[in-house]
């Protein structure tokens, strides 16, 4: 695995990560990959609205 990635856990209620996995697989993603696509839509939506997030 790169140095670059980080693995972290997240506790959620077990219906709500059922109908995440329902909606990952419909889209043809792991679940992993669906959270990091809303991820970077997210970050990406908050950046329009109040400017690049610079972390240097």
């Amino acid at each position: 695995m790169p140095s670059d990635v980080i693995k972290f856990t997240v506790r959620t209620d077990a219906d709500l990560m059922k109908r995440f996995r329902y909606i990952a697989e419909y889209n043809a993603r792991s679940a992993n990959r669906e959270l990091e696509v809303l991820m970077k839509r997210y970050i990406a939506e908050f950046e329009k609205k109040h400017g690049k997030i610079d972390l240097e």
